[in-house]
């Protein structure tokens, strides 16, 4: 889908290097240039998944010559991201200004915590911390336990890789109409606050409020995970009355008057209560087993390695290269299932990539 595109990459953590992947996925040219000589992040693979696809030269921005190079790069290309701290890429003369002087097309794309420009954007932060102050934090887990999202997912890869990747499609749109580029500052801070906006339209009913666990989401024993007997959980999410039926009629609880009482709030607490200890008497395979494939909206919790082995895994989505489980491109067009792109070594590809720059005019290296 976006052959033909070129993105420069500049090494950095997590968010950033996800969101090239994606453009990659979807058959941009991702060049990333990594730090030369640089340390592997901590708890991360020297090879990882998230460079799959791309291209790799490494480059020290400090010196003069590999600066000219990152320039060069950036001349050719049709968007950059970056994940530094805000002034960063300015000084070293990679900043928004000096590119567009250079490209006046590239679409200039920024991921930060807390945004390009805030009381806290040289502060440092992660994941939990954004969507903490953000909102998108709060009615994460059971009510009384500590909020607890998945890792990375809401902040990291929700609230900032997902929003640069739709800021930089956008930038892109514009500039192959008009030649001009864009800065887009993807701040985590603010796009996990934007997902909120589901959220907040069911506060316009009454639905959602400053009490954990007494939304219409958070709150109710048809919405929340149980603990199955011998390990593992189930999750249960029957909202509409006709599918909270069904769920009912497989629990052999269609005739208790208590449980008829779907919406009753003050019923939530003891009827989730009298559910765990339902749950709590067989095995997850037994309630996969009587759920599986039924409309009462209720589903085990897996793990990746489990996910794959699931007959829902028919479409792929899980998959494993070269030994590493991983999730396939998404999403697909026209059904296809895309195979994702090698994983490069750390400056595998400078010749070439160094060869393309040499066959290009001097003037376009800025």
């Amino acid at each position: 889908m976006l052959d033909g595109i070129r993105i420069i990459e500049i090494e950095a953590l997590g968010p950033a290097p996800f969101a090239a992947m994606m453009l990659a996925d979807l058959g941009a040219e991702v060049i990333c240039i990594h730090r030369k000589g640089g340390a592997v992040t901590p708890g991360m693979p020297d090879r990882s998944i998230l460079d799959r696809g791309k291209k790799s030269i490494a480059l020290d921005l400090k010196d003069p010559s590999d600066l000219q190079t990152a320039r060069a790069l950036i001349a050719t290309a049709n968007g950059l991201i970056e994940g530094f701290r805000p002034g960063v890429m300015e000084r070293l003369g990679l900043g928004p200004e000096e590119m567009h002087r250079l490209n006046p097309a590239l679409v200039y794309g920024r991921m930060t915590g807390w945004g390009q420009e805030s009381p806290l954007a040289q502060v440092a932060g992660h994941d939990l911390n954004y969507i903490a102050l953000s909102g998108a934090l709060w009615s994460a887990s059971a009510p009384g336990d500590v909020p607890l999202t998945p890792p990375t997912l809401v902040g990291d890869i929700g609230g900032g890789a997902l929003y640069l990747v739709a800021g930089m499609l956008a930038g892109l749109l514009r500039a192959a109409s008009s030649g001009v580029g864009a800065e887009v500052d993807a701040a985590i801070y603010d796009g996990s606050a934007h997902m909120m906006n589901l959220l907040m339209a069911i506060r316009q009913a009454g639905g959602f409020g400053d009490s954990r666990g007494a939304g219409l989401l958070d709150g109710p024993h048809w919405s929340r995970t149980y603990a199955c007997k011998g390990g593992g959980h189930l999750s249960v999410q029957c909202l509409e009355p006709k599918f909270y039926a069904l769920f009912l009629e497989k629990m052999g609880l269609s005739a208790d008057p208590d449980f008829a009482q779907q919406f009753n709030k003050a019923l939530w607490p003891e009827l989730t209560a009298r559910l765990a200890g339902r749950f709590a008497e067989h095995p997850r395979a037994h309630w996969q087993d009587l759920f599986e494939g039924s409309d009462a909206c209720v589903a085990p919790v897996l793990s990746p390695t489990e996910a794959q082995d699931h007959p829902m895994n028919a479409r792929k989505t899980w998959i494993t290269v070269e030994d590493d489980l991983q999730a396939a491109p998404a999403p697909r067009f026209n059904r296809a299932v895309e195979t994702p792109g090698p994983i490069p070594n750390r400056d595998q590809d400078r010749d070439e990539i160094l060869s393309s720059l040499a066959q290009r005019a001097p003037s376009s290296f800025g």
